[in-house]
């Protein structure tokens, strides 16, 4: 935090938040998420919950994660400089697979720029798609 207790904004504006679980600590990430960031957060957000009814929550490694089982998460999202990247950790198995590869193997990145554009639809089949794989213990 800094002296007049906002969080602290780190490289490309992600918020250095507290880790935590729940939806507490994933919405005090998005109230830091600066300018349209804060935006596309709060809709990312409200998407996943939407598409995967009783989704667990956790801030870790200053991004919100998102899973089905405890410490088991299928997503996160963390801001870039010009974007949102958000991580399917296991991307490579959703159908069809996200645009941006990784140089881990099952890792797959949608990012999303400045006007804020993605197709939604897309978004919540993969998450849909994710939420029923294993997933990462972090």
């Amino acid at each position: 935090m800094q002296d007049n207790g906002k969080p602290v904004l780190l490289a490309g504006g992600n918020p250095q938040i507290a880790k935590g679980t729940g939806d507490g600590p994933v919405q005090d990430y998005i109230a830091a998420m600066p300018g349209w960031k804060q935006g596309v957060g709060r809709r990312l957000d409200d998407l996943v919950a939407a598409a995967v009814p009783g989704v667990r929550k956790a801030v870790k490694w200053n991004s919100p994660l998102y899973g089905v089982e405890e410490g088991r998460w299928f997503l996160s999202f963390h801001c870039m400089t010009g974007y949102i990247k958000v991580a399917f950790f296991r991307g490579a198995e959703l159908r069809p697979v996200p645009p941006v590869g990784s140089k881990q193997p099952l890792v797959r990145y949608l990012h999303i720029a400045q006007d804020g554009a993605f197709d939604e639809g897309r978004f919540a089949d993969w998450v849909r798609q994710a939420s029923r794989l294993p997933g990462e213990t972090m």
